[in-house]
């Protein structure tokens, strides 16, 4: 691929862009769009990129980056009939859209590829999952691959499982934050500087995720090696347990794959 086109370059496209050039990727081989020429100038400043009207950015791409809301995305394919190469893959990061959405209206032959990549993106961290459509080829799959690789890790699955992705992966960056607002509260309310209960919660956080990943050992067995009788540990985690909080983080997850459904219900 010697040419990207990222339109709608909101958080999720900035992400992308901003991913790609810490990879090596040449400024004048990644061209934006952006909604509002206020944001349109800060792409231009920040990055050097150049932003340019969609059919402009299309024309040329090698691969095109559909990163603009479900809902603007029927009405961006429509004012683009006709201008995407059929040999040129097309990504949709649009939440809950699947692959047919595309499908039906690009050329027959043109290769869709689905993607849910996730913020930390932005510091070379995210969790990208791809969903190869009808004319995604294995050596198509490679090479939107190759795209996100430099954003974080990557991963390929069923298009059946991508509201679920999106329910875990996609949306999960929240729900850490979540409960890292609520760990910092919670030791400015026992009398902590604030800026010293957030440098506590999320080195504890990185370090705890960091386990996850090396160590091979399973959530529970982390959490039982923590845990000593009687100790502090397993009150904290009694306290979680009576508050149902293994239940509401559950109902939480499948409230977010039931909304990526109702999207492709509502606008595909």
């Amino acid at each position: 691929m010697r040419r990207v086109a990222v339109l709608g370059a909101g958080k999720m496209g900035q992400a992308i862009v901003s991913g790609l050039l810490r990879a090596g990727w040449s400024r004048d081989a990644v061209v934006a769009t952006a909604r509002s020429e206020e944001r349109a100038a800060m792409l231009r400043e920040q990055y050097g990129v150049r932003v340019e009207p969609n059919a402009a950015a299309v024309a040329g791409a090698d691969v095109v980056v559909v990163a603009v809301k479900p809902q603007d995305a029927a009405a961006l394919l429509d004012e683009l009939a006709g201008a995407f190469r059929s040999d040129a893959p097309l990504v949709s990061i649009c939440a809950g859209l699947p692959v047919a959405f595309f499908e039906k209206r690009l050329p027959d032959t043109t290769p869709v590829v689905r993607a849910m990549p996730n913020t930390p993106a932005l510091v070379d961290e995210a969790m990208t999952v791809l969903s190869p459509g009808t004319h995604a080829d294995e050596r198509c799959l490679a090479a939107v691959e190759e795209l996100f690789k430099p954003l974080g890790r990557t991963l390929v699955v069923d298009e059946k499982h991508q509201d679920a992705v999106t329910a875990i992966s996609g949306s999960g960056p929240a729900y850490f934050y979540y409960l890292a607002e609520a760990m910092t509260e919670a030791g400015v309310l026992m009398g902590l500087p604030r800026e010293v209960s957030k440098e506590l919660v999320t080195q504890t956080a990185l370090g705890a995720a960091r386990m996850l990943r090396e160590s091979g050992d399973s959530p529970v067995a982390l959490r039982e090696a923590v845990e000593s009788p009687a100790g502090t540990t397993i009150s904290a985690v009694r306290q979680l347990e009576n508050h149902r909080a293994r239940s509401a983080v559950t109902d939480a997850i499948e409230a977010a794959r039931d909304r990526a459904r109702e999207i492709a219900d509502e606008y595909a």
